[in-house]
């Protein structure tokens, strides 16, 4: 019988073997993104596997950036690598342990379903095809991958500037699949929505702000080690070129609404932050947050208002944090969106869990909550 293959040489790979034992049982560890300070996705391909009770030990799980993330936790498999489903897991505080018994020869497991650069690659040219969009490279990212800005819609005076970024925290990558969800609509001809918000308003989407971290299996850093989400006050052009680039064609176009998507490895929900901490927030500012939260309630039973992050005091927001920074300077509706890696707890589908396909429908449902509060506006 030929003895298990483990391999991540791959993109998006993240997996050191400490050691691969017959039958079935393999230990492993997860890499540390470029700097050290950050670990937790991992991504793997497991061969010669088939009908074999395989146990998969992580050793190094109690040692990530959030341990929490791990409780209440199931990785997830595929044997196609497009249907992606969950497996059992178990985390001890210490050690996270995957047990399957694949039904195939070749099987690759994840912290998410991965969102590959070939994808992103694809979908920046489906996008592209379409009459109302014009595709610019901002710059080359450290290791000379595109940075990739979508413009959909015809800039003018009448037009209102929406901006939406996604993936700075490369391993969220339920953000992607937002966005590939977002896009379809948007860009859908026939969508009467997304014909009324392209008739008031101009969008700019970045679908993926770090490729690089993507591509190399990192959970939160560029190929130079720097949480992009931290670098908004003052980027550095050759450290942190992606949010240097974006935030200078930010200010070039004007901000009106803004909306940065992630993932939260810890809590079960699909939530909200806003900009409260920062110096000019205001009353019209907490109305115009919680009014989209509510709509957005009521568009979706996957998301919800009541878990989150806990609300910043006045004055104490980090402006290195995009929606902080741009909350403060354009004096807009600026927030992030939160998607967790587990399940949406408050509208549970336990076979799969938080999923693309969930990601990407709520990115199709913003069509109709951007539309309806800048039809208020």
């Amino acid at each position: 019988m030929a003895r298990l293959n483990v391999s991540s040489c791959f993109d998006s790979g993240n997996i050191e073997v400490v050691a691969a034992d017959e039958p079935g049982e393999l230990r492993l560890r997860i890499r540390r993104d470029v700097g050290d300070r950050h670990a937790q996705w991992f991504h793997f391909q497991l061969c010669n596997a088939r009908d074999r009770a395989c146990r998969m030990t992580i050793e190094n799980a109690g040692e990530m950036s959030y341990p929490s993330g791990f409780e209440g936790y199931r990785a997830v498999a595929s044997i196609d690598g497009e249907t992606w489903f969950r497996v059992p897991t178990t985390f001890d505080g210490t050690q996270l342990v995957i047990e399957h018994t694949p039904e195939a020869d070749q099987v690759s497991y994840a912290y998410f379903a991965p969102y590959s650069f070939e994808r992103h690659q694809w979908l920046i040219a489906t996008a592209s095809d379409s009459p109302n969009v014009r595709s610019e490279v901002l710059c080359a990212t450290p290791d000379g991958r595109p940075l990739t800005l979508l413009t959909v819609g015809e800039p003018g005076d009448d037009k209102i500037p929406v901006w939406i970024t996604a993936r700075q925290h490369p391993g969220e990558t339920m953000a992607e699949w937002w966005v590939e969800g977002f896009l379809e609509r948007l860009l859908d001809p026939e969508d009467g929505a997304s014909r009324a918000l392209l008739d008031r308003a101009v969008i700019y989407v970045v679908p993926n702000m770090n490729p690089d971290g993507s591509v190399r299996g990192h959970l939160r850093v560029n190929a130079r080690g720097v949480n992009l989400n931290r670098a908004w006050r003052d980027p550095d052009e050759d450290e942190s070129p992606e949010v240097f680039h974006v935030r200078a064609k930010m200010h070039e176009t004007g901000v009106a609404f803004a909306l940065d998507v992630h993932g939260d490895e810890g809590l079960p929900y699909n939530f909200i932050a806003g900009g409260e901490g920062v110096p000019r927030w205001d009353e019209s500012m907490q109305s115009d947050l919680d009014a989209f939260k509510s709509l957005l309630a009521d568009l979706s039973p996957d998301f919800q208002v009541e878990h989150g992050y806990d609300v910043d005091p006045p004055g104490s927001a980090d402006l290195r944090k995009c929606t902080d920074y741009v909350a403060e300077t354009f004096g807009c509706l600026a927030m992030t969106l939160e998607m967790p890696f587990k399940d949406a707890a408050n509208h549970p589908m336990p076979e799969i869990g938080w999923s693309p396909a969930r990601s990407a429908k709520l990115g199709a449902i913003f069509v109709d909550a951007i539309r309806m509060t800048l039809a208020k506006g």
